[in-house]
């Protein structure tokens, strides 16, 4: 087993949780951690945070693990799941 911790800043945890599941995943718990399960991988939402860099600006910070049998599976799931996180600004 490999897995992999990631933090993603600023997504509402909802969506990251649809993420998983656009990628085939099925939500098997509803505490933390969320965890989510394919046919050859896990996802697990770890926590969220609010994190403060002004008194006024403040945005959420969530942990991620993603758990594969192998490496290559690994990197695989992380690149499909950081596609969907992107952001454009503007």
């Amino acid at each position: 087993m490999v897995n992999r911790e990631l933090e993603f800043r600023g997504i509402n945890i909802s969506h990251l949780g649809m993420y998983f599941e656009e990628l085939g995943a099925k939500q098997v718990t509803t505490t933390f951690p969320l965890t989510y399960k394919a046919a050859d991988w896990t996802g697990q939402i770890l926590s969220e945070e609010e994190i403060s860099f002004t008194a006024v600006f403040k945005v959420n910070a969530v942990k991620v693990r993603f758990i594969t049998e192998d490496e290559e599976k690994l990197n695989e799931v992380i690149t499909q799941y950081r596609y969907k996180t992107t952001r454009i600004g503007g």
